[in-house]
């Protein structure tokens, strides 16, 4: 019999063993440990006063584990909650609860986010919120009428997306508006290089399961920088990654995600291509146009911004085009059947065209409209 084989047989009934013993009732917990989840199930009734006037419902604590150390103690627990009125299903965080023993009784000193997760919003500070008819805006460190503002541009944002997406979605929207980018990049979890000159991002799970945590985060540092018509375009673009986050799975192409946001948000405007898409217009106009639609790597962050500019600019192009020449309904099919076909079955049933035929009459559209 081999080593491998014989040492499996040795262990395989100790195993047995220990899986039939741990079968039964879970271990007791101690008197201590009960006083603690009974401390943090008082305490998390009412949620902190960073979140006062915000609309919450379901706000709870479900601890999964306690630590004591003498008169100290942390549960590790998930924060579950929904906006009311925002949210399909409940919002998750992962939580690090700190007690201490005062008076032979435990009381909740605070928590924080658990190490690895991301912090919330109200972890860096009072949250204010401000409600429009389509959206709601909470910000920190923000004043009144820069959230006002935003929550204004968010209601033309909501109208927009639904006018280019008629799919099924909530037809609202969640916005952040954090201090600062680095506080941005602390609620995604990034580099705060990644965000810079960026107006906005969106945050969510894709595909069809309810996801409760669509938000649009906006850096602070890069909206002030861009004009009105450019928060109208940003905020839109987000919106539109909002409204078709169901259809939009892993096999959905970047360019055709990237490219329909941008082009829900440039649809009811008067951009020109060379005022929506002038780094790939200088390309064009030193004979570079492309030869193949962005790849999912020409949008990474970080890089040449000329270049992540390019693959923006050329998937609206493209995505203009199959509008134009298709129909903004075959536009719209080739988005919802590209998330659960293979692009060249999705474009073969919904425009009759393979890549190749798209690629020429893309790169046709780019030297006339950019040259």
């Amino acid at each position: 019999m081999p080593p491998v084989r014989r040492s499996l047989v040795r262990v395989l009934p100790l195993l047995l063993s220990a899986l039939l013993a741990g079968c039964g009732a879970p271990a007791p917990r101690d008197a201590a440990e009960r006083d603690i989840r009974d401390a943090v199930a008082d305490w998390s009734r009412t949620p902190p006063a960073q979140l006062a006037g915000i609309p919450l419902e379901g706000w709870a604590y479900e601890v999964s584990a306690v630590r004591r150390d003498g008169a100290r103690a942390t549960a590790r627990a998930e924060l579950r909650y929904r906006l009311t009125g925002y949210d399909a299903a409940a919002a998750a965080s992962a939580r690090e609860v700190r007690l201490t023993r005062e008076d032979g009784r435990w009381r909740v000193a605070g928590d924080r986010a658990a190490p690895g997760a991301r912090p919330q919003l109200w972890d860096q500070g009072p949250v204010a919120a401000v409600r429009g008819a389509h959206a709601l805006v909470l910000g920190v460190g923000q004043d009144a009428a820069t959230l006002s503002a935003i929550a204004a541009e968010a209601d033309r944002a909501v109208p927009a997306a639904s006018a280019a997406w008629p799919g099924p979605w909530a037809g609202r929207a969640v916005v952040l508006v954090p201090g600062s980018l680095d506080r941005m990049a602390e609620l995604l979890g990034r580099p705060a290089a990644e965000y810079r000159g960026m107006g906005a991002v969106t945050t969510g799970r894709v595909g069809a399961a309810p996801a409760p945590a669509d938000r649009v985060v906006v850096n602070p540092e890069g909206w002030a920088e861009l004009s009105p018509a450019g928060r109208g375009v940003i905020l839109t673009h987000e919106v539109t990654h909002v409204a078709t986050r169901a259809a939009t799975t892993a096999t959905t192409p970047l360019w055709l995600s990237e490219g329909f946001a941008d082009w829900a948000a440039y649809r009811g405007t008067a951009a020109t291509p060379e005022q929506a898409a002038p780094a790939l217009a200088r390309a064009v106009r030193r004979g570079e146009v492309p030869g193949a639609p962005p790849r999912a790597e020409d949008f990474a962050f970080g890089g040449d911004p000329e270049a992540l500019a390019r693959a923006y600019e050329g998937s609206w192009l493209l995505c203009r085009l199959i509008a134009q020449k298709w129909g903004e309904p075959a536009l719209v099919e080739l988005y919802e059947r590209a998330g659960r076909q293979p692009l060249p079955t999705a474009l073969r049933d919904a425009l009759g065209v393979d890549e190749a035929d798209l690629t020429r009459a893309w790169q046709q559209a780019v030297r006339s409209e950019l040259r």
